[in-house]
């Protein structure tokens, strides 16, 4: 009885969420997923006008779901969109910390040219690993551990300015 009543609604489904959703894709798979959760489910109506407004409660339920992560997927784009575009301008380049450029000399010149590159010029870690012939992850690897390093350093050499933040300090490596 279920699976004929839900599937003779079924194009009346689809029509419901593709109307609160606008995208008839997403109503078909959505809809689809809930007829799936249906024939799965243990406490089901037995007439069927009951189990066709109870299957619109289920899909009412999805598409607040979808709407939600809809709804925190745009947030995270909105706010990483908003990161990406602030650049440092010529005034917060010179607070940062002159004691990594201190440092950097005394480091393994892997890592110090590395590091460098990468985070200094800005070069993408794909072209270095291209021109030196080593794999991406690899240089991705190498990075992180440079980086762990330096951070480590800048800790022992600056120990206040490395937790609460560098602001044209002047400590003595």
């Amino acid at each position: 009885m279920l699976p004929e009543t839900l599937l003779e609604h079924r194009a009346a489904f689809t029509g419901f969420v593709r109307s609160r959703l606008s995208d008839a894709s997403l109503a078909e798979d959505l809809v689809q997923d809930c007829l799936l959760k249906a024939l799965r489910a243990e406490h089901v109506p037995e007439d069927s006008e009951g189990v066709v407004t109870w299957f619109y409660r289920v899909l009412r339920h999805a598409i607040i779901d979808v709407q939600r992560r809809r709804n925190v997927r745009g947030q995270a784009l909105e706010k990483l969109e908003m990161e990406m575009a602030t650049q440092p301008d010529a005034q917060d380049e010179r607070h940062v910390c002159q004691c990594v450029m201190k440092l950097l000399p005394a480091m393994h010149s892997a890592d110090a040219e590395l590091l460098r590159r990468i985070d200094l010029e800005g070069e993408s870690a794909t072209e270095i690993a291209q021109a030196t012939n080593q794999r991406v992850n690899t240089l991705n690897v190498r990075l992180l551990r440079a980086r762990r390093r330096l951070r480590d350093q800048v800790q022992q050499v600056c120990r206040t300015c490395a937790t609460h933040g560098c602001l044209d300090c002047d400590c003595a490596p």
